[in-house]
């Protein structure tokens, strides 16, 4: 367990970057944030100036070369970042990284390889694993499957149609903006080799926005192994709008996917046991000291009422909860709550989603 403050770096700042994950990490007391790299230098510099960054870097080799840096958080195109984690893992960083890990499994592996390698450690940020309202409904669900007094789970339901993802953003939170484009290397390398060209667009469309939902069912329902399996899966020909059935512990989940023009967000979860459900609906995702409500129904039971209530977790930011909890852990050395080793489980799922979806 170290006092001192993280040496903290990051790599990209284009619209998440800025608007998030930068402030988050720049805001916590035990992150001492000295370096930004980003291509678009210009933009880079202005960042780092707003943020009083001291150190700004041309990319992440010139960041991973910074001998004082131990731990790097990293934004960037879906397919770079994971090349880019494991350069900074090699290099002997510990690593903060948007989800997905990787979007083929071959990719996640090396980047695990690369960790195992440098004794350094991924975490990837699924931020609905650090909502107090997510945690709370955990608690309650693993309270109801101990003591029985509810029967056995009948389903798992993950709703996400999605919706405005931007909607309540600060406004008092500028957004720098370039006019350069950043580079998006294609490498057919990083993608999954069974997967048509003409696919990728949609899987990784899949990929990324439905990962979510699984790791967060997965979560709810204990998976910490990393066996979760697919059932079945019915897509429509975008290759997102449908259903996907897993089977969780021995739990029927069910993750309902489709793009909607909601105002807001629309994503609920629900548990249904014998007795009762446990539901959690998700805010938006960039709103503020609001974290996921919780319902909760209780049928009759010997004796006692119906009963259905609403509990309410406290007030946080899921975004700014999982910045804490990976320099916490950076610091004392515990795991990770969303580590790089239970993330390959995701990518695994959605590589099969997709097989099923197009028979391969």
């Amino acid at each position: 367990m170290s006092d001192d403050p993280v040496r903290f770096g990051y790599i990209g700042c284009g619209f998440v970057a800025q608007t998030i994950h930068i402030p988050n990490f720049r805001a916590q007391a035990d992150c001492d944030f000295l370096a930004l790299a980003e291509v678009r230098q210009d933009l880079g510099r202005r960042v780092a100036q707003r943020y009083g960054i001291p150190r700004v870097y041309a990319d992440h080799h010139e960041l991973a070369a910074d001998p004082e840096l131990e731990a790097v958080g990293v934004s960037a195109p879906f397919a770079l970042q994971g090349r880019i984690a494991e350069d900074l893992l090699r290099a002997g960083k510990h690593v903060f990284m948007e989800k997905p890990m990787a979007i083929s499994v071959a990719r996640g592996e090396a980047i695990l390889a690369a960790a195992r390698e440098s004794g350094k450690r991924l975490m990837v940020g699924y931020m609905k694993r650090y909502d107090p309202g997510n945690l709370m409904l955990r608690e309650r669900l693993q309270a109801w499957q101990a003591s029985g007094e509810c029967g056995q789970i009948v389903l798992a339901r993950n709703h996400g149609f999605c919706g405005n993802w931007t909607y309540a953003r600060d406004p008092n939170v500028a957004w720098e903006e370039s006019e350069a484009k950043a580079p998006v290397p294609d490498d057919a390398a990083d993608y999954p080799t069974w997967l048509p060209e003409e696919r990728r667009g949609s899987y990784v469309g899949y990929l990324q926005q439905w990962t979510h939902n699984i790791n967060l069912l997965r979560f709810l329902l204990g998976d910490d192994a990393g066996e979760a399996r697919v059932v079945q899966v019915m897509l429509d020909e975008d290759g997102m709008t449908g259903l996907t059935v897993l089977e969780i512990g021995g739990v029927r989940a069910v993750v309902e996917s489709g793009m909607t023009q909601f105002h807001a967000w629309e994503e609920h979860t629900t548990v249904y046991f014998e007795g009762g459900w446990l539901r959690t609906a998700a805010p938006p995702l960039m709103h503020k000291e609001t974290p996921a409500s919780v319902e909760i129904y209780r049928a009759a039971h010997d004796g006692e009422p119906v009963r259905e209530t609403r509990e309410l977790a406290p007030a946080a930011w899921s975004y700014r909860e999982e910045a804490r909890h990976f320099l916490a852990q950076v610091r004392s050395g515990e795991p990770f709550r969303s580590s790089g080793e239970d993330t390959l489980a995701d990518v695994r799922l959605c590589e099969e989603i997709y097989r099923r979806f197009l028979q391969i």
